[in-house]
């Protein structure tokens, strides 16, 4: 992990300082410093006199109760740095929530990081927030806290948690930031509040803002936020994508970490440019009408000095007891979730995404983690809780209400759930006694799906129920069908290469497991690069191969997903009630000796309708006999055998008319064409 370099200071002038003038008790009294002190000035600069300044505060009696109850979802326009004038004087107002600090002082270019000259004070209400106002320092000072704890001499420099921004790693201190900004979004933000709760199509681009694209000629550089707001809206809007899915933006030491070990919450990384930076980005998605999904860590923070970890001397966000406050998997420290400062915290930083972001939603990550107190633990290192159960109380009761804080003030954005178990009820309401998220990533699908096409065709009729499995739960949560980075990584291969067979073969099995994952009930995402079939796993040191596009089978992959897209979005069966039973009806699982499956998609109304007939092995079938619930005329859609997207284009040209013979149960059916390793969509119309 990378350690502190200080910043080159920077003298200013002298400027008036404050005096706290609080009653403060005889304990209290002792903590108080003598006035505050400037730092010497260089002969050059011009100095001025000195002007005691009464204490300066931010709260209300009411905050701190809040702030002790756990309620205070915004204490980032409390604690932290903010940029303020007091009785005239322009300055920096600081305050630290540490408790167990014997003293806490501000260091940082002002003062040439000198400790203890400009010290703060802790306030007379025992809430452990200690404060100061620095007159003369604004926006762009960079700065540390000094804190010296009561416990053992511990002493540390630790950036500021609330901190709006930080410098760029390897430096690791926080900067007074303000993060006002103008925003052109109100047409997208009026359409997401008219469009809450109404279904809609919803499919995500998941990607990696430093590996998304690159600057090969700049020494293989990282776009920046600005540069990627020139180029990611437009390339997404004409894939057809619904949303972005930005993996991690906080501020994060370690760039191998992907963004999933935070030091700064509430500030995007400095690697790509500033806050207003990552705001423009998010403007410019947003009015070619793509929402925006940030992955957010709440389970878990490494241990980086001048991070969380360890923050007052003791263990503060964290628990005490590693049974419970240390990840062994991740070498990391987990969230204090029983304690209700850390609660605040936690539940403030999703508030400040939302609101100071205009962000859409949030996909919370690794909440298996957070839910058993064994997760990834060997007998004997997990403690049991009060009723002898694995679950960790604390964290439930943070997720419900962090999910019921979120949908008050924000009904009109997503809470999604990456959860790998069968935890029940993950995506309803608290009320039934649910965690409350809107969706969970349906982990299943995704592991049975490509453990199923990762096997030669010629096998596959002996796993049929690895293919049909994952519609027997399938309303059993709001899900969301992943493909994500995490199936790309680490010796796993690409999508692609997880395909059998050769080039040809490859490529069809790619799009009709695109093809079947559309049709199948649920949201979709897809992790970047495999809407054009990357050829090498990802690495989040490189650009995705946007050569490979150039080709004529990688550019008929994302012909097909941009005719996914669409058709999901126009295509009421496929997402008006995906998240219910009445949405969904199997035609045919049994075929398995020619590993063929058929099922219909609903509507609300029954003139909404699609059959979809998947064949899973490389051999044409003509004259297929598919059973259906309507009598009337069937039309191709869609086809992933089509010519456009590399197929060989065995197609069904013409509406085909149902005959009265029964077949699946069925008084009706049609015969049609199955393509090889191909899926196809069949709409319903009366004439």
């Amino acid at each position: 992990m990378a350690k502190k370099e200080n910043s080159k200071a920077t003298v200013k002038e002298k400027k008036n300082v404050a005096r706290p003038s609080v009653k403060r008790t005889s304990a209290e009294t002792a903590k108080t410093p003598p006035e505050i002190r400037q730092p010497k000035a260089d002969k050059a600069v011009k100095t001025e006199e000195v002007q005691v300044i009464d204490h300066v505060t931010l709260f209300s009696d009411y905050d701190i109760h809040l702030f002790r109850e756990g309620k205070h979802y915004e204490l980032y326009t409390k604690l932290g740095s903010h940029v303020i004038e007091h009785k005239g004087v322009k300055g920096t107002y600081f305050a630290l929530w540490a408790p167990s600090a014997e003293s806490v002082s501000v260091i940082g270019d002002f003062n040439h990081w000198k400790r203890n000259e400009y010290p703060m004070y802790v306030r007379y209400d025992g809430s452990g927030i200690w404060e100061t106002f620095i007159p003369g320092i604004g926006e762009g000072t960079v700065y540390k806290y000094f804190i010296e704890s009561g416990h053992g001499g511990y002493k540390v420099e630790k950036g500021d948690p609330f901190a709006f921004k930080w410098e760029v790693p390897p430096n690791t201190a926080s900067i007074v930031w303000d993060i006002t900004s103008s925003w052109t979004d109100k047409a997208w933000m009026d359409k997401r509040k008219k469009s809450a709760g109404k279904p809609q199509a919803f499919s995500v681009y998941e990607l990696h803002l430093g590996s998304w694209r690159r600057v090969p000629e700049d020494n293989n550089r990282s776009l920046s936020y600005r540069e990627m707001a020139t180029e990611l809206p437009a390339y997404v809007k004409k894939m057809g994508f619904t949303h972005v899915e930005f993996m991690p933006v906080m501020e994060h030491p370690f760039f191998g970490s992907w963004g999933y070990q935070i030091t700064g919450y509430f500030a995007p990384s400095s690697r790509f440019g500033t806050p207003q930076d990552f705001m423009h980005l998010i403007d410019a998605l947003h009015r070619e009408g793509i929402g925006v999904i940030l992955d957010w860590v709440p389970s878990h923070f490494p241990s980086d000095q001048h991070g969380l970890h360890y923050f007052d001397g003791t263990f503060l966000f964290e628990h005490a007891d590693p049974r419970k406050g240390y990840h062994p998997d991740w070498k990391s420290y987990i969230f204090n979730y029983g304690r209700n400062e850390v609660r605040a915290f936690l539940i403030s930083n999703a508030m400040y995404w939302l609101e100071k972001y205009h962000v859409d939603g949030l996909r919370v990550d690794a909440v298996a983690s957070m839910l058993y107190l064994d997760y990834s633990r060997k007998e004997g290192e997990w403690e049991p809780n009060q009723y002898g159960g694995n679950e960790n109380l604390d964290a439930i009761s943070f997720l419900k209400e962090f999910n019921e804080a979120v949908y008050a003030r924000f009904p009109d954005v997503h809470t999604i759930a990456e959860e790998s178990t069968s935890w029940p009820m993950v995506s309803r309401p608290t009320y039934i006694g649910g965690l409350g998220f809107g969706m969970k990533w349906m982990m299943g699908w995704m592991h049975d799906s490509l453990e199923y096409f990762k096997k030669d065709p010629v096998h596959r009729q002996h796993h049929q129920n690895e293919i049909t499995f994952s519609a027997y739960y399938a309303f059993t949560e709001n899900f969301m069908l992943p493909l994500s980075h995490d199936e790309v990584v680490y010796g796993k291969n690409p999508l692609l290469y997880k395909m059998p067979g050769d080039e040809w073969q490859r490529f069809a099995n790619l799009r009709a497991l695109y093809g079947y994952m559309y049709a199948h009930p649920g949201a979709k995402l897809l992790f970047m690069g495999g809407e054009f079939g990357q050829t090498s796993e990802w690495s989040h040191d490189q650009s995705l191969d946007w050569h490979l596009a150039d080709y004529p089978l990688h550019q008929g992959v994302q012909q097909e997903l941009i005719a996914l897209n669409q058709l999901y979005k126009t295509e009421k069966a496929l997402y008006e009630i995906s998240f219910e039973q009445a949405g969904f009806e199997w035609i045919d699982i049994h075929d398995a000796l020619n590993s063929v499956i058929s099922f219909v998609r609903k509507g609300l109304s029954n003139k909404e309708q699609l059959l979809i007939i998947c064949n899973f092995t490389p051999v044409p079938r003509e004259n297929y006999r598919v059973g259906v619930p309507e009598k009337g005329f069937w039309k191709e859609v869609f086809n992933s055998d089509d010519q456009t997207y590399g197929g060989s284009h065995v197609k069904n040209n013409k509406a085909i008319a149902s005959e009265p013979l029964q077949a699946h149960g069925r008084d009706n059916s049609i015969t049609l064409t199955l393509p090889p390793l191909g899926v196809v969509y069949l709409k319903f119309s009366e004439k």
